[in-house]
């Protein structure tokens, strides 16, 4: 069936709602429009679903959002843990109550008990919830830090970790079966309500989370010793993570919050910015603002479903700092393995620190400077939270911290996936802590670098959409792997993996080995002096990424070094175009 004949059916279908109907009326001459909307399913990938909000096969709707859940029903029948339930969450976005509601229903028209949050909430805490309720499984509606036309569906596991083997191939495989939009289950509230499969959470929960929360925590008589005089300008860009990062810093000693007014409340257009990305600087634009005004030691800012964290830090001169995702992300591992050390004495035999392979090198030495094992995985927290629950079931291995570039950590094992709340809580405590010491986050930044080596790491991305854009991302990969580079910037590359062939190739001697990681569309390069290049296309956005990373003799050369190898990876680029 082609993509016109599917946009008729909708159209024919009473299954279909007037609005829905009405939508797709409108763009009956808008032949690429039909074409964008159901040429294909929204595919339902490893994670779940994220897409542009509309009607249609491949849009985020309500029709989408039930078939997604009914596949994740008839699998969690499959496996026999109806009887556990879900808990389900959602942000700030667009829809975002609609379609939880949607799927809290369609779970009860399947005998499972539906666990809806009462209002928005972070995504660490779902993951959280998953596990102090019990439940099989979790669903989480937000499409994290993505223009304001998109939303998503994310799936966890009884872990408190998005999907992985078996249960995300076992899930996609149930979703894709269904071809019958008719078969979708749903039922009224008010039955499901009665029939005991329908529980509105959320105070409690929040409290057994915050005192997760406060088990992280290492230097409290830094926080009694500085909190009140430190200064920290907070914004959660109209997301989920107002009430509770403000409410763990409140409870903490933290008292001089400053939060950014205009981007306080939740809103799905996101006015103040065009993209709620904390990596992005625009998002920073007002916070910085207010910082400057109130004289801030750190400026804060979580995306809108709270699991990634953005920083910038004031230096001793008064100039505020850019930290990337990498540069936070080991700084706290610094000061979290560190000041755990330093409290008890010693560290696990058997602890770790575990990054993703598009994660700085810088965390590699961290690890080796404290004798503890580095753990590389794929993209995708997932994956960390995976070798949590390894080390959980073999009873082997300590996790003592893991992050990834994208501005995501997690400290504790209390969730499974990142957390920007835990992270906003830990930057403050390490703030001063720091500060007792006469220093600066940025001081002990500095340090890190002079005792590590000055890393430099970045990324460019390709922005490539609709149906075209997909192809060419797929090109480009082709092209990568049938005629793979021999160096970049002047860096030879010394070896080369490939996570779709599972193969690492040794460029000098020929000799290939298994990367022992899951198949994944990923390209690595390793390179001479310590440099390196990623590629890889999006999970989450129309896009292919181009990682890469440097190691300079000071900043100023780490980052001559970085410039250049940007400027290299976007020549190869245009070569490709």
């Amino acid at each position: 069936m082609d993509y016109r004949e599917v946009y008729e059916q909708w159209l024919a279908n009473p299954y279909f709602d007037d609005a829905t109907k009405e939508e797709l009326k409108n763009i009956a001459e808008e032949e690429n429009e039909i074409k964008e909307r159901f040429y294909m399913d929204l595919e339902f990938g490893t994670a779940g679903l994220r897409g542009i909000i509309g009607a249609g096969t491949n849009r985020m709707n309500i029709y989408v959002v039930r078939r997604a859940t009914q596949g994740l029903a008839n699998y969690i029948a499959k496996v026999g843990k109806q009887s556990q339930g879900v808990a389900i969450a959602y942000d700030s976005r667009h829809m975002s109550p609609e379609f939880a509601q949607e799927a809290a229903l369609c779970l009860a028209a399947n005998g499972i008990k539906a666990y809806i949050f009462e209002s928005l909430r972070p995504t660490p805490e779902l993951s959280f919830a998953v596990r102090h309720l019990g439940c099989v499984a979790g669903i989480n509606i937000t499409a994290s830090h993505n223009p304001p036309e998109y939303n998503g569906y994310k799936v966890y596991w009884e872990d408190g970790a998005q999907i992985t083997p078996p249960h995300d191939t076992g899930i996609m495989g149930e979703v894709k079966a269904i071809s019958d939009w008719n078969t979708v289950k749903t039922m009224d509230k008010a039955q499901a309500e009665k029939a005991g499969l329908y529980e509105v959470i959320g105070q409690k929960i929040d409290d057994a989370y915050m005192e997760e929360l406060k088990k992280q925590v290492i230097h409290q008589d830094a926080i009694e010793a500085e909190g009140k005089k430190l200064k920290i300008v907070y914004t959660p860009l109209h997301g989920t993570g107002n009430i509770p990062a403000r409410r763990i810093l409140k409870e903490l000693g933290f008292e001089n919050v400053y939060v950014v007014k205009e981007q306080e409340l939740p809103d799905g257009a996101f006015p103040t910015v065009s993209y709620p990305n904390p990596e992005a600087a625009e998002a920073f634009e007002l916070g910085l603002k207010l910082a400057k005004e109130v004289d801030a030691d750190l400026v804060l800012a979580t995306d809108p479903d709270a699991d990634r964290l953005g920083v910038r830090v004031k230096d001793k001169n008064g100039e505020y700092h850019d930290l990337t995702g990498n540069m936070s992300g080991c700084l706290l591992a610094n000061y979290e393995i560190g000041q755990r050390r330093a409290v008890n004495g010693s560290l696990p035999e058997d602890g770790a620190l575990i990054k993703t392979i598009v994660t700085s090198n810088l965390a590699d030495a961290i690890a080796k400077g404290y004798g503890v094992d580095l753990i590389e995985v794929l993209t995708g927290f997932k994956f960390i939270g995976q070798q949590i629950l390894g080390f959980e079931n073999s009873g082997k291995g300590t996790y003592l911290f893991g992050f990834e570039e994208s501005y995501g950590c997690l400290i504790g094992t209390y969730a499974r996936d990142k957390d920007a709340i835990v992270a906003t809580m830990a930057l403050c405590e390490a703030a001063a802590y720091y500060k007792t010491q006469g220093k600066t986050l940025w001081d002990a930044m500095i340090e890190m670098y002079d005792q590590y080596g000055y890393y430099k790491d970045d990324i460019k991305s390709i922005t490539l959409k609709g149906i075209e854009g997909l192809q060419k991302i797929q090109e480009i990969m082709d092209t990568l792997r049938k005629n793979p580079p021999a160096e970049f910037a002047g860096h030879k590359v010394v070896s080369a993996r490939d996570y779709k062939k599972d193969t690492i190739t040794d460029l000098a001697t020929g000799e290939v080995k298994p990367t022992g990681l899951p198949n994944s569309n990923v390209l690595y390069y390793d390179l001479t002096d310590d440099a390196w290049v990623c590629v890889r296309p999006s999970g989450t956005e129309p896009k292919v990424k181009f990682y890469y990373g440097v190691k300079g003799t000071s900043l100023e050369d780490a980052d001559e070094k970085s410039a250049v190898m940007g400027k290299a990876v976007l020549d190869m680029v245009n070569t490709m175009m």
